[in-house]
């Protein structure tokens, strides 16, 4: 039987399997050396357990199965150090076993950056210009819009 493997950005490869075939023999098969990577979604439900056939999971021919492929760095084990692991943020650092991602660091250090300026704008009102005040206040106000609104979810 062949199913359709559907990727993320809407390419597909065309899978030939059998119905006995299981969810790990899938992604073994075409998805040698990554298998830990990829997510298999059929019909909304998380293919997890990889001992299910795929008659089981009423996997039937020409089935579309999304893959979602994670661009996660492999687990490391403790025999390969502390450098690289699954606390690691991408694009962040791991201090003392703590992961730090450097882009939960981007608010944080906005609104201070804003809050200096403000400082200034206040103490130093002479070296500000209408214009500068006006976009001050204009980039205060659409960060205070975007932040409510990412936390109002």
């Amino acid at each position: 039987m062949s199913v359709r493997l559907k990727f993320l950005n809407d390419t597909e490869e065309l899978a030939v399997l059998e119905p006995q075939d299981t969810v790990g023999i899938l992604k073994s098969k075409y998805f040698s050396g990554r298998e830990h990577q990829i997510k298999l979604i059929y019909q909304g439900q998380l293919l997890e357990d990889p001992k299910k056939t795929l008659l089981s999971l009423n996997i039937a021919h020409n089935s579309v199965i999304h893959c979602h492929v994670s661009q996660a760095p492999h687990e490391a084990g403790p025999e390969e150090g502390a450098e690289s692991g699954p606390g690691t943020a991408p694009g962040g650092f791991r201090a003392a076993g703590v992961a730090i991602s450097t882009s939960s660091l981007v608010v944080p250090v906005f609104v201070v950056i804003l809050a200096v300026v403000w400082y200034f704008r206040i103490n130093y009102r002479q070296f500000f210009t209408a214009p500068a005040t006006i976009s001050l206040v204009g980039v205060t106000v659409f960060f205070s819009f975007l932040i409510f609104g990412m936390h109002s979810r």
